[in-house]
């Protein structure tokens, strides 16, 4: 049977977002303050994927033999280094957290069977690569507080109790939203980007932070008016809202999680979004506990 097993480790490293083929003005107007010299920090967290067989002692792979790989080829060379200066491969494309990803999974494939590079700048925002050339998925993570009451409109009160229990009282009650928003697409040879990352967390402000921050989506948001606000549904309506814009910004929507409270979340595979959501009108709620 096989298995996939994770790795976690960290290093501490700068890097800088500068092209020296670019000026000074167009350097701070493609990247930002990530621009400015000599550059900025993170405290990264990698976590190394790998899959096979359970072996006859339980095991994929031993950590023991892992954990020195990870070491000797990846954080010993890059932990309290200024990434730009320390590998090759990012004076060619920079070493943005994508592209880190990637070499990462380069430098380590001939010694573990790589299934996923996870590797966190910060809890905010993470990449995911899998080996597929240039190709990486790129999270964000955002919130929001809303209140909600789960009740279908064409149920009594008491039909409404029975299948969203207290949720369905009348005044409803209130969350602190996470949401997570994955996106894919090509990295940038040399700018090493998969997406301008200022303009997608533009775009969450613009579509889901502004539109639900402290509003109560029943009444306040029409989509919601006639559509259960479940964690469900939720995602499901901010997927198409995210979806066009994020097409214009040359990247795929991936997934969206919400995060409802440390007890409730739910993810949606928006690759199929379309599908879902025509679904989404006609699905009978089944009975939960909320």
């Amino acid at each position: 049977m096989k298995c996939i097993i994770n790795r976690r480790a960290q290093f501490s490293a700068a890097h800088r977002y500068w092209l020296p083929e670019l000026s000074e003005a167009e350097n701070e107007a493609k990247f930002g303050t990530g621009s400015r010299y000599p550059g900025h920090g993170h405290n990264y967290v990698l976590y190394v994927s790998l899959e096979g067989e359970i072996d006859q002692y339980g095991m994929v792979m031993n950590l023991s033999e892992v954990k020195p790989v990870i070491r000797k080829q990846i954080t010993e060379q890059l932990n309290n280094a200024h990434l730009n200066e320390v590998w090759r491969e990012f004076t060619e494309t920079l070493p943005t957290t994508e592209n880190v990803a990637r070499v990462i999974w380069q430098r380590l494939e001939s010694y573990l069977p790589l299934v996923n590079i996870r590797l966190f700048e910060h809890p905010q925002l993470w990449a995911d690569y899998q080996g597929r050339n240039m190709e990486a998925s790129l999270t964000v993570g955002t919130h929001f507080s809303a209140a909600h009451r789960l009740a279908r409109p064409d149920l009594s009160y008491e039909e409404n109790c029975e299948i969203y229990g207290k949720c369905a009282r009348p005044h409803g009650h209130g969350h602190n939203y996470h949401l997570e928003v994955t996106v894919t697409g090509e990295i940038d040879p040399r700018t090493g980007m998969i997406v301008n990352l200022e303009k997608l967390h533009d775009i969450l402000e613009e579509f889901v932070v502004e539109p639900f921050d402290h509003y109560f989506l029943n009444e306040d948001i029409p989509y919601f008016a006639e559509v259960v606000p479940t964690a469900e549904n939720i995602a499901v309506y901010i997927g198409q809202l995210l979806q066009q814009p994020t097409q214009e910004l040359g990247v795929m929507l991936d997934k969206i999680k919400l995060i409802e409270s440390p007890n409730n979340s739910c993810e949606i595979n928006c690759r199929s979004l379309s599908q879902e959501f025509s679904n989404q009108a006609t699905r009978e709620p089944a009975l939960a506990s909320y």
